[in-house]
């Protein structure tokens, strides 16, 4: 089964400023607006990685190439984890 997909109109000018490669536009497009979406917090990592074909360990780089912190941990999440891996004597 194939995903429905849409045909989208950019700017020349907007795709030259983002460096976009022409050949790779769909993919790329897809991932920008995937990141975007979880950068936002609408989608979770694996769901934007599979919204744009990307393997998630892949999505995960790209995420931090664009400054998106592919680990989303809340305050308490955080010192949950930090309690776990002291009890690991890690």
């Amino acid at each position: 089964m194939s995903a429905e997909t849409l045909e989208v109109s950019l700017p020349a000018e907007l795709v030259q400023t983002a460096q976009l490669q022409l050949r790779n536009l769909p993919q790329e497009t897809a991932r920008l607006l995937a990141l975007e979406l979880f950068r936002q917090e609408k989608v979770s990592l694996g769901r934007a990685a599979e919204l744009c074909g990307t393997a998630v360990r892949i999505f995960m780089d790209s995420a931090a190439d664009h400054g998106v912190s592919p680990i989303n941990y809340s305050p308490e999440d955080l010192e949950q984890e930090v309690r776990a891996m002291e009890r690991m004597g890690l």
